[in-house]
């Protein structure tokens, strides 16, 4: 045979062999839509990491790749997408979705089809009762919320709260749960609650019914640009309290439309950008480099989520049964414990309900964040 034929076959047959050790990846994040904002900025710290990750020769020598797909931030298109990432495309595992709302949507699809959903921004509480295969490194509110809580009320000498927030979303109800039971346990009173629901963009009335209380601080479970519009309208109407924020707060999204309102507003976070560690140092230099912009919370969590995932695979022999390779996969993920962009991270077992089987969260320590000079300032406890 022509020795040139001879040098096409093997690289056919060499190419075909890389291809046959792909490492499919799912990731199912709002690129579209009102929760881009978060969606946009985890799918970066995911190409980020992957490309890292191959750089350095994969995992065990295969390649990871990523097969992103935009969810919209809406529950029907995340279990459309869902369907498709699982059972046209065959990936190993899903990352995603962008909000708790679609992921009680989607996550069943994953969890009866025996493949890892691990949400890196779902944070209301019970995600991870929707079964086994459902894990997130997102830390949950109701670990962040009384920190903040707490943080805020001994630098403002806070004797009494307004509380807001948006009552037909997954993720803003369960803030405001959390925020609910923080503020009996603290024993602060509540001068009124208000609410609002998806796209309400004005908010005159509910916030003069909390001036009339003339709270020491106005808590509020809201996405970043419903909070930024809810301060920036408290502010027209003379209101000076300061603000105390859950996990919906980080995004660049509140300067953008509330530029300097938000002044000394408290805010909880897994994440700080200004933790000295060469991990985290490493990420915010390189997302710069990669993106020209800098990270947030979020991409830092879709970054340290493939990690978590590919020191998990580190431990697997793929076969090349996708149903036996994503079970390894999943037995393989709640031993995994790393020192990432977000700091040390490990998993713990939820406890879930009725004695049904449940999946795994986040056990990791919040930093706490002031807004100083329209950005988000480590806050030194003084």
């Amino acid at each position: 045979m022509n020795p040139s034929r001879i040098a096409l076959l093997v690289a056919g047959l060499l190419a075909g062999t890389a291809a046959a050790a792909d490492i499919k990846i799912g990731i199912a994040e709002a690129l579209t839509g009102g929760a881009a904002q978060y969606g946009v900025a985890i799918r970066n710290g995911f190409q980020l990491a992957a490309d890292e990750i191959n750089a350095k020769g994969g995992v065990n020598g295969n390649k990871v790749v990523l097969v992103i797909e935009d969810e919209q931030g809406k529950k029907e298109e995340g279990i459309t997408v869902f369907k498709k990432l699982i059972f046209q495309d065959k990936v190993l595992m899903i990352f995603g979705p962008t909000l708790s709302n679609s992921m009680f949507a989607a996550g069943p699809v994953a969890n009866a089809a025996k493949t890892v959903a691990f949400g890196t921004s779902n944070t209301a509480n019970g995600i991870t009762d929707i079964g086994p295969y459902i894990f997130r490194n997102s830390v949950m509110e109701s670990d962040v919320l009384p920190v903040t809580v707490a943080s805020a009320v001994k630098h403002y000498g806070i004797k009494k709260v307004a509380v807001m927030y948006g009552n037909d979303d997954a993720f803003t109800k369960s803030g405001y749960d959390v925020f609910k039971k923080v503020l009996e346990d603290q024993k602060i009173p509540v001068t009124t609650t208000e609410t609002y629901v998806k796209g309400d963009v004005d908010f005159k009335a509910q916030l003069t019914k909390i001036k009339a209380g003339s709270p020491d601080a106005i808590v509020c479970s809201c996405l970043a640009e419903e909070a930024a519009n809810i301060i920036v309208q408290a502010r027209g109407l003379g209101l000076k309290a300061p603000f105390i924020g859950g996990n919906g707060f980080n995004s660049p999204k509140m300067f953008e439309v509330s530029k300097l309102a938000g002044e000394g507003t408290f805010v909880g976070s897994p994440w700080a950008n200004t933790n000295p560690t060469p991990v985290n140092q490493h990420f915010v230099a390189a997302y710069k480099q990669k993106y020209s912009s800098d990270p947030n919370q979020f991409s830092a969590q879709g970054y340290d989520a493939l990690y978590i995932a590919a020191d998990a695979l580190k431990s697997v022999k793929l076969s090349g049964n996708i149903e036996a390779d994503r079970q390894a996969l999943r037995d393989a993920l709640p031993k995994v414990s790393i020192n990432g962009a977000t700091g040390p991270f490990k998993f713990r077992a939820a406890a879930g309900k009725d004695g049904k089987p449940a999946g795994f969260d986040a056990d990791q320590k919040p930093f706490i964040y002031i807004i100083q000079g329209g950005k988000f300032t480590l806050f030194s406890g003084k």
